[in-house]
């Protein structure tokens, strides 16, 4: 996300608000989605620069651990509690502070939906289409997992968890025809799709709605995954949900392997009874690799829990943004929602969360920088955490985080070092989990890597990789402890059939 960009001021005219709402009617946008987009604007407005420096807040140095709710619940815990079609005690026996008495949990999944954020393309990674689509493991998508693990999670426990996909106007087509081929049972069902919403882009001289004839579809932006809670308010599917029993919302991205629907979770945000939780809620001890990635804080002026996104610290803060011993804990966008006092705060305030703003400056034909620049207003779902009075973060697992951000992240799971459960979960089936450093110039996108790697060699014993300029790999390479590999040619090289341990060479 690109840094922050302060607001020039207002012009002396009025931008009359009007010339955003018409376009938004025309373009059938909900009353809550023009609330949320003029929240943001009329900060911009104001000049709001959204920055948040490290004198304003205070850093988080302990959270719960779910390891330590789930001993301190096994230890009391009586396990013939639930035995209605399950196979294990259920986490929130009474003598847990803050926990409810004994449940059973389909109990639990009868009253959860499972929303997964779909909305990307993998632009970065060079494809062109919903980023869920892409075979991951197996012969499977993201999509296939998450489906298929929804699926067993409903046989297991007999009982009908909710599904949802939060696709954006540029995933929602190429994701309902795969369901339809694929997994035609869940596009059947009611409310399977939340639309994402669009924004207006604003131009950056004149703060008007920003033009360009060339390509109108250009005049608009996704509105950042903040935009979750005015979807779910202005498409009505909140109301339908809660009318439909279900209470408790679990979101993750799509691209998060890690992110399953964890019942040990489920229970603790349930018996703790909050209204926003960050994984079990998605908050994990940050490595040095995490620390460009929106951190949990704790604001001065009244002591609540919010999360600061790399945009949102000043330039002269970064150095202690990074700090990984100062702010410990950030964000994976794992959140469990409570939909009810969810609805309730909306209703407290008039429809829309105040949200802070996170403002980016484009141009509005982002492959042309001689284009107009504007500037695209986005929110962050985890900042939703401010704005609920007894919202919660639990410190979960490093496996609750396994995003595929990258083709280093997609050549290690698809290799022997992971596996697929019966659950349909990915886990790592090595010993730890490969380091791979593949030459950005010739693996950075999605063909180029298929083509230069279409045998992944087994890295059960790898440690790390490294691999400077094209080699191709074919069948029967394995790689095991610390390599790199170097071709200082344009030419691929191509290996077969050899194995490579803890050397640094050039083939």
């Amino acid at each position: 996300m690109s840094a922050a960009v302060a607001a020039p001021p207002a012009p002396a005219e009025v931008i009359p608000w009007e010339l955003f709402k018409t376009k938004m009617d025309k373009a059938g946008l909900s009353e809550a989605a023009q609330g949320a987009f003029k929240l943001n604007y009329e900060q911009l407005v104001r000049g709001v620069t959204g920055l948040v420096p490290d004198r304003d807040i205070d850093s988080v140095q302990e959270l719960p651990r779910l390891e330590a709710l789930k001993a301190s619940a096994e230890e009391g815990a009586d396990i013939k509690a639930c035995r209605r079609r399950c196979c294990r005690g259920c986490l929130h026996p009474a003598d847990v502070p803050g926990l409810l008495p004994p449940a059973c949990c389909a109990d639990l999944l009868k009253q959860t939906a499972v929303l997964k954020l779909n909305g990307g393309l993998g632009t970065s990674m060079g494809l062109e289409k919903a980023k869920s689509l892409l075979e991951v493991k197996g012969g499977k998508t993201f999509l296939d997992l998450i489906a298929e693990q929804i699926k067993y999670t409903r046989q297991k426990y007999d009982s009908k968890v909710r599904f949802v996909l939060m696709n954006s106007f540029s995933t929602s087509a190429d994701t309902k025809a795969y369901l339809r081929k694929s997994h035609s049972d869940l596009l059947e069902e009611r409310d399977v799709e939340l639309m994402q919403n669009m924004s207006c882009k604003v131009d950056a001289a004149t703060l008007k709605p920003a033009e360009y004839s060339e390509h109108p579809d250009m005049e608009w932006c996704p509105p950042g995954h903040g935009d979750i809670y005015p979807s779910l308010l202005g498409s009505g599917m909140l109301d339908r949900l809660i009318d439909d029993g279900i209470t408790y919302l679990f979101v993750s991205n799509s691209d998060n392997l890690g992110a399953t629907l964890d019942l040990d979770l489920l229970a603790y945000f349930a018996g703790s009874d909050k209204g926003f939780m960050m994984e079990a809620s998605g908050v994990c001890e940050r490595e040095v690799s995490d620390k460009k990635g929106g951190h949990l804080a704790r604001r001065k002026k009244d002591g609540r829990l919010m999360l600061r996104e790399s945009a949102m610290c000043p330039d002269e803060d970064k150095s202690l943004f990074e700090d990984i011993t100062l702010h410990k804990f950030f964000n994976t966008n794992n959140l469990w929602v409570n939909l009810r006092k969810l609805k309730a705060t909306l209703d407290a305030s008039d429809g829309v969360l105040q949200l802070p703003l996170i403002k980016n400056k484009k141009t509005v034909n982002p492959r042309d920088s001689s284009t107009p620049p504007v500037f695209q207003l986005e929110t962050a779902m985890g900042s939703a955490i401010e704005c609920f009075d007894d919202a919660g973060a639990v410190v979960v697992p490093r496996s609750r985080f396994a995003p595929v951000k990258t083709c280093n992240d997609l050549f290690a799971l698809r290799s022997d070092a992971y596996k697929v459960t019966e659950e349909s979960t990915v886990v790592l089936a090595a010993p730890s989990p490969p380091l791979i450093k593949l030459d950005d110039k010739h693996y950075k996108l999605v063909d180029q890597l298929e083509a230069l790697a279409p045998e992944v060699p087994s890295l059960y014993h790898c440690k790390s990789l490294t691999v400077k300029g094209p080699v191709r790999f074919l069948a029967g390479v394995a790689i095991r402890g610390d390599v790199t590999l170097t071709n200082i040619t344009e030419t691929p090289v191509e290996l077969r059939g050899r194995t490579f341990e803890d050397v640094s060479l050039e083939v």
